[in-house]
């Protein structure tokens, strides 16, 4: 028996601060990796609108998963309990993680009382935030990536920029470079050519692998299974060739039956690449039963934490663990679009991260994030489980204020500015000196290119056209 209780309450984890103004100030100078957002992420956010309307109503199909979403976290002790109780019944093993390090601790004893060696992996965000791979490199591991954009993140040791599409961020001639210059071989862009060199790679690592490890996209408590979906077949390979199969998954990927997967399944593949349904949808959970020719010899199911059951407790923000890591909101949001994944500081990117991993890592490390957005909403439009993402990060910047988060300086002028608008009379006087400044400081060009203090940021990467002479206000005063 390897179940032990899911802890109650669990303190984050300590890190330093991230500093995202240099980081998304630097991406948004990029000019290449703009252009290579845009032509990847318009693409799917293209083919998500297209195909959720062929659906007869998306909306309320999105509103059923939310509800579905957010019943099983309300219940998630109940669900958690039938979900082991059903794995164990088929033969497997359940443990529960606290944190990183306890998940890390798990899988690699799990490795060796097993005595394996050889690890192919499939894709899985949740490994990604715990660091998985490296840890078991470390324990002297052979660890492969087998999803393909995994394994080009993997050999150029670079970190994934989006949940879905993690090289988004690369184009075919980076690729290119890449595999030249992991396998010493000739620079061949042709996408064909490269997915077949790095196919005659992984064939060989499937073959003598003997632990497998994946994520799961769902956990479903009535049959006790995980599912998965992907493209590439490379984790079909993973659950059913080696000899031990290890599955990490967070507690909140749960949903109570298999009629709400296929609620579920139709939103995911749609929301996150603009496909009806994914070439490979997995269910799995247990080793191979007397009679099967292939599936593991032992399945292990690791659940982790790792700060959720601290927002599960905040019932303010305990709708942001609906989330299914579909990545529309990335696709829709103009700002990730301009600085990428990377600029977030966390394997979370985009709306998503800047509001989960501010409430995973600690508000203070990542006090930023929820100021990287316009609110404009377009995520809130794009989430397949409505999760209010504007909402909740107004939310994050309230805290930060109530916190003192922000520094004196900023609040001394956000207090300067909202008492001007208490008045009619004083905002007129600091709009008018506002464009006089302004209009001074775009004298020889028209463009303001440089503004001081707090107002740098507006200037720091785009330049600001001189305000008008007269105002709409003057003008239609005019007019009359």
């Amino acid at each position: 028996m390897s179940t032990s209780s899911a802890p109650t309450s669990l303190p984050l984890p300590v890190i330093g601060s991230f500093d995202f103004d240099s980081a998304s100030t630097a991406a948004s100078h990029d000019e290449k990796l703009k252009r290579t957002l845009n032509t990847a992420v318009l693409r799917q956010d293209g083919g998500r609108k297209i195909r959720l309307a062929e659906l007869p109503n998306s909306d309320a199909l999105r509103t059923l998963a939310g509800q579905i979403k957010q019943h099983t976290l309300d219940n998630l002790d109940y669900y958690l309990d039938k979900l082991v109780a059903n794995v164990e019944k088929k033969g497997g093993h359940v443990y529960f993680a606290s944190d990183a390090a306890h998940a890390r601790q798990i899988i690699l004893d799990i490795a060796s009382q097993t005595r394996v060696s050889r690890v192919i992996k499939s894709k899985s965000m949740v490994s990604e935030e715990i660091n998985l791979a490296h840890a078991l490199e470390l324990a002297g591991m052979d660890v492969v990536e087998t999803d393909l954009g995994e394994f080009i993140v993997q050999i150029s040791h670079d970190r994934p920029s989006h949940i879905v599409g993690p090289i988004v961020h690369l184009n075919k001639a980076q690729v290119a470079k890449i595999f030249s210059d992991y396998f010493g071989t000739p620079i061949n862009d042709d996408p064909k050519a490269l997915t077949m060199q790095a196919r005659d790679y992984l064939r060989d690592k499937f073959r003598k692998a003997d632990f497998g490890m994946t994520g799961g996209n769902f956990l479903v408590a009535e049959a006790g299974v995980v599912a998965s979906v992907e493209n590439e077949g490379n984790q079909r390979q993973s659950v059913t060739t080696p000899r031990v199969l290890v599955s990490l998954v967070g507690i909140e990927k749960l949903i109570p039956r298999m009629a709400d997967l296929a609620v579920m399944i139709k939103l995911l593949s749609r929301s996150a690449t603009g496909q009806p349904i994914t070439i490979y949808n997995n269910i799995y959970g247990g080793p191979r039963s007397p009679g099967e020719t292939d599936g593991p010899e032992e399945f292990h199911l690791v659940l982790i934490d790792n700060g959720r059951t601290e927002i599960l407790q905040s019932e303010e923000y305990r709708e942001t663990l609906r989330c299914i890591r579909c990545g529309a909101c990335l696709n829709a949001c103009p700002i990730y679009r301009k600085i990428g994944g990377h600029a977030y500081g966390s394997v979370y990117s985009g709306p998503i991260g800047a509001l989960i991993t501010p409430l995973f890592q600690g508000l203070a490390n990542y006090k930023d994030l929820p100021q990287a957005s316009s609110l404009c909403g377009a995520c809130y439009e794009a989430c397949p489980v409505k999760i209010n993402i504007p909402k909740h990060l107004v939310n994050l910047r309230r805290d930060i204020v109530n916190t003192h988060l922000n520094g004196v300086f900023e609040r001394m002028i956000y207090r300067l500015w909202a008492w001007s608008m208490t008045s009619p009379m004083m905002y007129a006087i600091v709009v008018r000196m506002q464009k006089m400044e302004l209009r001074r400081r775009a004298m020889y060009t028209g463009w303001v290119r440089k503004l001081p203090f707090f107002g740098s940021g507006w200037t720091q990467v785009r330049d600001m056209p001189a305000p008008a002479r007269r105002t709409f206000h003057q003008q239609w005063r005019g007019k009359k």
